[in-house]
């Protein structure tokens, strides 16, 4: 593969004469490039007016390479050509290098541009393009590779200093202004003898330059030369200034693309942090950084996001039920966003707003965060490109794994992977909650590496006060006096508490089946089914678990009538039933089919003289869900083995002891319930092993391993399913405590 080296535009502040006098003491070695052992002057010419002067070197260099590389290679130094064509009358310098030794098996071209500054004549600009090809080299190909970048790099990031090191001793020489040439005058009153006209076979002194050179070196000339256009240029300063430290090989990447992106774009190239954000998304690889940028120009100006900053409007519903918003800057000048998740109706706000409407704020909020770390860099005269958020996830429990919600959380995150990379400096998340390792799994495997080494938890004991203002938390990252109320600091936020979204912000159910962004809607069959159930029926979902420590979710909407929801557990696992599903992991999730029984009768599946505590027992206890309420829960199992969900049809008048009224029944048979169900079953590996417990002795934020996606302390959390199981799982209900199976069991 060839690597390609395009430099910056690295402007000196002097003259191009006095560089060249610098430059020029350089020669024939230097103590401060210690690679080149000795250079000889093969050729060189002056013209006749002496303004254009080319000298033809050869150097010995002296490679750090491993010593198996240098046996096989069989010789001390390698060989390069460098030749210099000094044009005083244009005030340039055109540089040329190659390789000698080895030139049958590695081709190094190097072109490289001394000029005269476009805007400033007083001051000089460097400008360097080289290509490195690497056909066979012993069968260390890859190894050449990486030591030709590495000594490619040192000597680049030196070239500035040597350069001040010799303005230095000039300076203390007692030079500090160089003459600029002029042309010579010409003596009327002398008879000049006329050089006899050059030929063909005698070529010019810029021509030596090109006669002799390789094509790819006349290809690296041109592609510098041509390109004159200022908006496809970057300076290395401001590159340092704006945009943060980059390696060489990295700056040489970025205006490899933005070059690219000028081309493609017309001129119209997207501003530089952001091209240099998408360009770190894809680990500095210019090809996979300029489809990424196309695509998401392309997505930009489909949906008309440069507009949604000015023109999106938030309705009534997130102005009053979402508690997130932004909140000054951390310690570092970055814009701070808080969003407490736990507190937070995703079900009431999709139901309120629609995934679309969702999908909109994310993306307001995300070019909020451009604009204000745009305004922060300019007004700290730093760079800073990324955004914190602080995660508050105290409150979160099953009620957040509501399936559409998931999805479309999914959705967006996959959104904002491909359309706001690198936006997130930092993800400070607090208060997790053992339910969280559930959401994790979903998320983490759509969230890239890099990304999750940005995400750290806190992992004190208490939930405010102190803890957060102590060693190790937040005010290591926020200051002190930003730190909102809620967490014992001093700030007000002004952001929504959250809670429960009236029914009255709903949408029809007709505009939310219109909904037209991606993802799943709530009328989706694929993912929710309904049932009707008579007086005295029953509907039943069967569950062959095969895992223990599996975690079985529901989520489920009674759409009329009452009902009775419990989970039990058979002592033997059903015979002669059809193929028990498998357990649904991440990759099958949303194809997996548990099979409710389809008998007519809608009997129940526990036989009649099974007796509670013997032949099955009560996973969860039994709750009364009355029309309208929405109920989501989970359990996680203990034993492996047929657990049943079951929904019955229920009578206000069964409690009472009422008996049923006749006429009632005879005239209103349409007195059915009805239910909108979805279940799924989280693998045991993707629950308990998605992390190490959050809690720990050591309060403190830790960061996520990036290989793994897992928390960087050792050891896996054992209390995460137990716990839950003590408990017979998250609560469905505040009004529900029922008893466990594991109670039952003891």
């Amino acid at each position: 593969m060839v690597q390609k080296y395009q430099s910056p535009v690295r402007v000196y502040k002097y003259p191009f004469e006095l560089l060249m006098r610098a430059y020029e003491m350089r020669f024939p070695t230097c103590d401060m490039i210690p690679i080149i052992k000795e250079t000889e002057i093969i050729e060189q010419d002056l013209s006749t007016d002496k303004a254009v002067h080319m000298v033809d070197r050869r150097a010995k260099l002296n490679v750090e390479a491993p010593y198996l590389l240098k046996k096989l290679m069989g010789v001390e130094f390698l060989l390069f050509r460098q030749r210099n064509t000094t044009d005083l009358r244009a005030r340039t310098l055109h540089i040329e290098a190659w390789n000698e030794s080895f030139d049958n098996r590695v081709e190094i071209n190097e072109y490289c541009v001394y000029s005269v500054h476009p805007e400033n004549p007083d001051w000089t600009c460097f400008e360097q393009s080289a290509e490195l090809d690497i056909k066979n080299f012993f069968g260390f190909e890859g190894t050449a590779e990486k030591l030709a970048i590495k000594e490619y790099s040192k000597s680049i990031e030196k070239s500035k200093d040597i350069m001040e090191h010799f303005i230095n001793l000039l300076a203390e020489q007692g030079v500090s202004k160089i003459e600029v040439w002029v042309e010579p005058p010409v003596n009327t009153n002398t008879v000049v003898e006329t050089e006899p006209e050059e030929t063909s076979d005698k070529p010019k002194v810029g021509d030596k330059l090109r006669r002799k050179s390789s094509a790819k070196g006349r290809d690296l000339e041109q592609s510098l030369t041509d390109n004159q256009d200022p908006a496809s240029k970057l300076e290395q300063d401001y590159i340092q200034m704006f945009l943060g430290k980059l390696e060489p090989m990295q700056e040489s990447r970025l205006v490899q693309l933005k070059q690219c992106m000028n081309e493609l774009q017309k001129g119209k190239t997207p501003p530089d942090p952001v091209v240099l954000r998408f360009l770190r998304a894809r680990d500095f690889n210019v090809e996979k950084g300029r489809e990424m940028l196309s695509s998401s120009l392309i997505w930009r100006k489909k949906h008309g996001v440069d507009k949604i900053l000015f023109e999106y409007q938030e309705p009534a519903v997130i102005k009053d039920y979402f508690p997130g918003g932004w909140h000054h800057y951390d310690m570092e000048g970055r814009p701070v966003f808080v969003l407490r998740l736990g507190q937070m109706d995703a079900k009431g706000i999709i139901r309120s707003v629609g995934e679309e409407g969702l999908t909109k704020l994310t993306l307001h909020i995300c070019e909020e965060g451009l604009k204000l770390t745009e305004e922060s860099a300019h007004r700290l005269n730093k760079p800073i490109s990324t955004w914190t958020m602080l995660l508050d996830l105290e409150g979160l429990n099953m009620r957040h794994l509501w399936r559409p919600g998931v999805k479309a959380l999914l959705h967006i995150i996959e959104i904002c992977e491909a359309n706001y990379p690198e936006t997130l400096g930092r993800v400070l998340i607090i208060r997790a909650p053992r339910v969280f390792p559930i959401l994790w799994t979903l998320v983490c495997p759509l969230i890239d590496e890099t990304s999750r080494g940005k995400f750290l938890f806190y992992a004190g004991t208490d939930n405010r006060g102190e803890q957060f203002l102590g060693p190790g938390g937040l005010k290591e990252y926020v200051p002190e006096e930003r730190i909102p109320d809620w967490l014992g600091g001093p700030a007000a936020t002004g952001i929504p508490e959250g809670g429960l979204v009236p029914k009255s912000f709903y949408m029809s159910p007709s505009e939310f089946e219109k909904d037209q962004s991606p993802g799943p809607h709530l009328t989706d069959t694929s993912c929710y089914q309904s049932i009707s159930l008579n007086k005295a029926q029953v509907h039943e979902v069967l569950v062959q678990n095969t895992d223990r420590g599996s975690v079985i979710t529901w989520d489920f909407d009674v759409m009329r009538h009452d009902v009775m929801f419990c989970v039990f557990r058979t002592k033997e696992a059903f015979n002669g039933l059809d193929k028990p599903p498998p357990t649904p992991t991440l990759s099958n999730i949303g194809s997996f089919n548990m099979g409710p029984t389809a008998e007519p009768e809608q009997h129940s599946n526990i036989g009649r003289g099974w007796r509670e505590g013997e032949e099955y027992y009560r996973a969860e206890a039994p709750i009364i869900c009355h029309d309208g309420e929405s109920i989501q829960g989970s359990h996680v199992t203990q034993y492996v083995g047929t657990y049943i969900l079951q929904w019955s049809h229920f009578d206000r008048g069964t409690l009472s002891g009422q008996s049923p009224d006749m006429w009632d029944n005879l005239t209103h048979p349409q007195h059915k319930a009805k239910v909108m169900f979805y279940c799924e079953v989280l693998n045991s590996l993707d629950y308990r092993g998605s992390m190490t417990s959050l809690q720990s002795t050591h309060s403190g934020f830790s960061c996520i391993s990036k290989a793994s996606g897992h928390h960087s302390t050792s050891g896996v959390s054992s209390g995460v399913s137990s716990s839950l199981s003590e408990t017979g799982g998250p609560p469905l209900r505040s009004v529900h405590q029922g008893a466990a199976e594991g109670d039952l069991q003891s």
